[in-house]
C-alpha cells in the first residue's frame, strides 16, 4: 500500500460524521446498510450521508452493492486491513518495545469486539 492511499483514507476518517458512519459499517458486518437505515441511525440528512458516503468510497474504505433498487453500503474489510497493516509494518522494529505491544489485545468499542492478533514474520 502507498503512502498516499493511507493519507487519503485517514483524511477520510478524519471527521467526525465520517468516522461515526465508518464505526457503524464496521459493526454491522458485510451484510451493510442502506442510506435510509443509515440515516434513521445516525440522525443525519440525506445530503450529509451521501457526501460522506462519497469520500468514504473515493479512499476506498466503504464499498456499496445493487440488490435490485437498494443499495446497500459496507465498510471495505480488506482496504481497513490494509491501511492498519501499513501503520504497524515495522513496529518495534527498531527493538524499543516489546513485540507483544504491537499486537492489539484492547477493545475499541463497548461490544468488546477487538481486532484479530496479527502474526509476526
Amino acid at each position: 500500500m502507498k503512502s498516499k492511499d493511507v493519507i487519503a483514507a485517514l483524511a477520510a476518517l478524519a471527521h467526525e460524521s465520517r468516522l461515526e458512519v465508518f464505526r457503524l459499517l464496521v459493526r454491522r458486518g458485510p451484510e451493510g446498510y442502506t442510506p435510509g437505515d443509515l440515516i434513521r441511525r445516525l440522525r443525519i440528512p440525506a445530503p450529509t450521508l451521501s457526501f460522506h458516503l462519497k469520500e468514504l468510497q473515493g479512499a476506498q474504505l466503504v464499498e456499496v452493492r445493487r440488490e435490485g433498487r437498494f443499495l446497500y453500503y459496507r465498510a471495505s474489510f480488506p482496504r481497513m486491513t490494509e491501511v492498519l497493516g501499513f501503520l504497524t509494518d515495522n513496529c518495534c522494529s527498531l527493538g524499543s518495545c516489546a513485540p507483544a505491544a504491537c499486537l492489539p489485545e484492547t477493545t475499541f468499542n463497548s461490544a468488546s469486539q477487538s481486532l484479530p492478533r496479527r502474526k509476526r514474520a
